[in-house]
């Protein structure tokens, strides 16, 4: 059952259908001729320690070679005349920015790099004017720093999402429903980390709009892994380019529509602020910007090895780890939207229940066994998420499938 508890100041693919069915799967730790194959070339291209099964891409993501040398060739441009270097970077940035648009759809002019989510959430949220009683709406599956974001700048009310909600309609239901006439700004997680579903859906933003709420979107999972990740026109979006679109670390967007782009200010003054956005935010004085200025190499190289067989081959490998897992006792699948990279399953009640017993759990299985996953707390049961990307081999999950009955009991 959902609730709505109210407090005081305390990153084509997402309109795709979701699904609770059950597809067959191979059973536990057996070969099948329905099983994943390999990515042609997928493991060569990154340089990940060989004995470790790294099954939680979501998190950190992961640095292809050919980025990790197109960095390397910009920090070596960098210290051989730092004057010419820094003095060229805004342009340089301009043109990066523009190859990275080309990638999401998006207007050039309407977007800055930033160094990560949260980064995107205050600068999103200090450009929304608010006034004395607006509130702000979140959800319980919003990332933990961008909640604190809205929280610092007007009460917040928290919509409980159950993880079993069954489909986009319900989950879009239950947010309209925790509308109040002083809600004035939504947070609303694109993909959500700990589940694996759309919630910031084209039809929810839509209607949002039409009720005159300021939409904020957490895209940190979008990019790289959903085909049109700025579908469905938010007012403020942030994703992360680190994550599935193989940049370095550090490395994401902010997207603005037109209307708000004028209130947009970098949270520390530059140089470059009488060029207003997306110039202003970009500049950090004498930063690392060979992140940002190889960022474009991520995607490319998607493209290159054909997007739409990279996003297939992604979730077909989580849904067959997400297909062994559910055959442990005790583990039960929860409701994810089709297409994506990540699924997530739900523990036996009273495991991983609180932060610091998801942490523990998490960190045990990758010292007893080298396998790294993301483990995540919920009240009368944690949950557990696989990732699939075109390094993991279908093995990896049926090792992990093998080992993690003895952790819970």
């Amino acid at each position: 059952m959902t609730t709505t508890n109210r407090s005081a100041g305390t990153s084509d693919e997402p309109s795709v259908e979701q699904s609770t069915e059950t597809p067959a799967e191979p059973s536990t730790g057996q070969p099948s001729t329905g099983q994943p194959s390999a990515f042609p070339g997928g493991p060569a291209l990154f340089r990940l320690d060989p004995e470790v099964s790294h099954l939680n891409h979501g998190s950190f993501g992961a640095v292809p070679l050919p980025v990790q040398e197109a960095q390397a060739a910009l920090r070596a441009e960098a210290h051989a005349d730092p004057d010419d270097f820094f003095i060229a970077v805004p342009e340089r940035l301009a043109r990066a920015r523009a190859r990275i648009a080309a990638h999401l759809r998006a207007d050039p002019d309407g977007i800055a790099f930033i160094s990560n989510a949260t980064e995107g959430a205050n600068l999103a949220l200090d450009a929304v004017p608010l006034g004395d009683g607006d509130e702000i709406l979140v959800t319980d599956h919003g990332y933990g720093t961008v909640v604190a974001a809205a929280a610092r700048r007007a009460p917040v009310t928290t919509v409980a999402l159950d993880p079993a909600l069954p489909d986009e309609d319900a989950v879009r239901e239950t947010v309209l429903a925790a509308l109040t006439p002083r809600t004035r700004v939504a947070v609303l997680d694109h993909v959500s980390s700990p589940t694996a579903r759309i919630i910031a859906s084209p039809r929810l933003l839509a209607d949002l709009r039409e009720r005159g709420v300021t939409t904020v979107v957490d895209g940190a999972h979008a990019p790289g892994m959903l085909a049109d990740p700025l579908a469905g026109g938010a007012d403020f979006w942030f994703g992360n380019l680190h994550k599935w679109g193989y940049a370095p670390s550090g490395t994401a967007v902010l997207a603005v529509a037109p209307q708000h782009r004028h209130r947009v200010r970098a949270l520390v003054p530059s140089w470059e602020d009488g060029h207003g956005f997306p110039r202003s935010v970009e500049n950090r004085a004498t930063t690392d910007y060979t992140g940002w200025l190889a960022a474009p190499e991520g995607l490319d190289l998607i493209e290159r090895l054909d997007a739409a067989k990279v996003r297939a081959h992604n979730s077909a490998l989580a849904a067959h780890g997400a297909a062994l897992l559910a055959e442990i006792p005790g583990i039960t699948r929860l409701p994810h939207t089709e297409g994506l990279a990540m699924r997530t399953l739900r523990l036996p009640p009273g495991i991983a229940e609180t932060h610091e017993r998801a942490s523990a759990l998490r960190e045990e299985i990758a010292a007893r066994h080298r396998i790294r996953v993301l483990v995540w707390p919920w009240p009368g049961g944690g949950g557990i998420r696989v990732c699939g990307q075109i390094y993991n081999r279908a093995e990896e999950y049926a090792r992990l499938a093998a080992v993690l009955p003895a952790h819970l009991g």
